[in-house]
């Protein structure tokens, strides 16, 4: 009855040996039937529906399990795929995502990044060098203020200016007039430069409003756009970089997905959740913190998390690592030894500090990485 494929989830589990193999017989039960075991027909239900351990290793400090799902129990559908991958075992202590193994069959049910990589680069007329990318801030700027900041970053040839992520429909700072502003000051100073800037306009909206945002943008000039999917929901995303209608790259903001990955027993992985999962959402850069700044990640998992978003899947287009959270020019010279030239650089307030002229400190970085 079934085609036979299957997918692979690597779970970490703790506690002791037993401990941690009950949690991986659990899992396949849990994810799939959800049915007491011993009542299970003996047939197609039992042998293929329910997951299967395939693997069971000892790790530095933990278990690693390899559960097999049959591709049918997604039903192809994004939604289903992650209910499966972490559904009701999400709220049970102890266990973490570690990786995917997803087979070409499956992944034919989807799309992906619509420009990846390559498409961005030929969008911005990049070949080779890193990105450079910031967000407009502070929130409480107007609409003009903020299209002022956009122009001058344009000007001083940063690649990718977008609204910062608590940027949405602010009484100071209104949506429609806000990207209108800021499309239109890039373009000027494209024209000026002969460069190919774009402004990406934050859509993370109440659900019914993120696909008009995202269309209102698109017309206001907006070269891409920008959403935080655990505030909007993953397929959500997915469905925005599926919309042929709007064509725009999509960046994935990592707002409101921190306890997925701040712990080491449970959760998510780093490279699992910003590489994996987000080019199956369909987004063309990924931002997440990077190590050495604000925030905790540590270098090992931004070293992952851009691993992830190269390493192959059937048709998935690759994607680009955007590191930011504490960026600062001091460390561009370390950051490219580490990213190399695949990698989207977000520095906000690294930018503002350097020097009061915007306009310079914006070129002197966009120098730094030209020449590496």
């Amino acid at each position: 009855m079934l085609s036979g494929e299957r997918f692979r989830v690597r779970y970490r589990l703790s506690g002791s040996e037993p401990e941690a193999y009950a949690k991986a017989k659990d899992i396949c039960v849990e994810q799939t039937v959800e049915f007491p075991e011993e009542l299970l027909p003996v047939n197609f239900i039992r042998d293929e529906v329910v997951g299967r351990i395939e693997a069971f290793t000892a790790g530095e400090g933990a278990f690693f399990a390899d559960i097999s799902y049959a591709n049918e129990t997604t039903a192809g559908e994004f939604t289903q795929l992650l209910n499966v991958i972490f559904g009701n075992i999400s709220i049970k202590p102890g266990i973490r995502v570690e990786s995917l193994t997803l087979p070409d069959s499956l992944l034919q049910a989807y799309k992906g990044p619509r420009f990846g990589r390559s498409g961005l680069r030929a969008l911005l007329n990049v070949p080779s060098r890193p990105l450079l990318f910031t967000a407009l801030k502070p929130m409480g700027l107007s609409a003009a203020e903020l299209a002022e900041l956009a122009y001058q970053l344009a000007l001083g040839g940063i690649d990718i200016i977008k609204d910062d992520h608590g940027l949405t429909d602010q009484c100071f700072a209104p949506f429609e007039e806000r990207v209108k502003r800021c499309a239109e000051a890039v373009a000027k100073a494209n024209r000026e430069t002969g460069q190919k800037s774009i402004f990406v306009a934050n859509v993370t909206a109440p659900s019914h409003q993120v696909l008009a945002r995202a269309q209102q943008a698109k017309a206001a000039g907006a070269g891409g756009i920008m959403a935080a999917p655990a505030l909007i929901g993953l397929d959500t995303m997915r469905q925005l970089a599926d919309d042929d209608s709007l064509s725009l790259p999509v960046v994935s903001h990592p707002a409101f997905q921190g306890s997925y990955v701040t712990s080491a027993e449970n959760g998510i992985s780093h490279a699992a959740l910003f590489g994996q999962i987000a080019r199956l959402a369909g987004a063309d850069t990924s931002i997440y913190p990077n190590f050495g700044g604000r925030f905790s990640f540590s270098r090992a998992e931004c070293e992952s998390i851009a691993q992830a978003t190269e390493a192959p899947m059937a048709h998935i287009k690759t994607i680009f690592p955007s590191p930011g959270g504490g960026m600062t020019l001091e460390r561009v010279p370390e950051l490219l030894a580490v990213y190399g030239r695949d990698v989207i650089f977000l520095m906000g307030g690294g930018l503002f500090k350097h020097s009061r002229d915007l306009v310079a400190n914006c070129r002197h970085f966009r120098d730094m990485v030209e020449k590496f």
